[in-house]
């Protein structure tokens, strides 16, 4: 009973902590970039769903820029920043040998905020993610492993698909039917990031917006 019982609330936690963590940084981001990535993607969907009411399934792949935010929310705020793994074999990595079966941690959050891998790595570009022809160019699958928000090879997250399919599509219902803003007397540099101790990464101090409904008169 144990065993399964900790297998049902990995599964619980996977599934719904990470993707709750994973929006706040999405809003989070948004807000203290400024504005405009929020004014662009909001444009974008409003345009795509006129006066349906709401996004669906169908619209996502319809907004290659949705998508680049949210990628480039989980590479500066992966909700897993470490990842743990075990060595299956003895390795020296930088002169420190490491022996067979060793726990380590993959620290998905530096490498997403590598200069080695990234330009402007703290800064918030969801342009990144996207060419001219707003095709995707970074995987969350990428064989460089520049981001791992859900690990990378066989041993990745199983639930990735349903994951960034939740996020997408809640944030994008959350921009079409609201327009957001800042607590009265704040400012985007009031906004800060800090964390809380845990294996997910959740704001330290809650995010407090004001939301005004959209209403669709065209």
């Amino acid at each position: 009973m144990c065993r399964d019982f900790c297998f049902f609330q990995d599964i619980f936690i996977a599934g719904t902590d990470t993707n709750a963590a994973a929006l706040v940084w999405a809003m989070t981001a948004l807000m203290k970039e400024g504005g405009s990535a929020m004014r662009k993607l909001q444009e974008g969907i409003r345009e795509l769903v006129g006066k349906k009411g709401r996004v669906d399934e169908d619209d996502i792949q319809n907004l290659p820029y949705l998508r680049a935010v949210i990628k480039e929310t989980l590479r500066l705020y992966p909700p897993t920043p470490l990842i743990p793994r075990e060595t299956i074999e003895k390795c020296s990595i930088d002169g420190y040998e490491i022996k067979q079966n060793t726990p380590i941690s993959i620290n998905a959050w530096a490498i997403g905020r590598d200069p080695e891998c990234w330009e402007n790595p703290d800064e918030f570009i969801p342009e990144r993610f996207c060419n001219v022809n707003n095709k995707d160019i970074i995987d969350y699958k990428s064989g460089e492993f520049e981001m791992i928000p859900f690990g990378g090879g066989r041993r990745g997250c199983p639930g990735i698909s349903l994951g960034v399919a939740t996020v997408e599509l809640a944030l994008a219902n959350l921009l079409y039917a609201f327009d957001w803003e800042l607590s009265y007397g704040m400012v985007k540099e009031d906004i800060d990031i800090d964390t809380l101790p845990g294996m997910t990464m959740h704001k330290k101090n809650p995010l407090c917006l004001v939301a005004k409904a959209y209403y669709n008169n065209s």
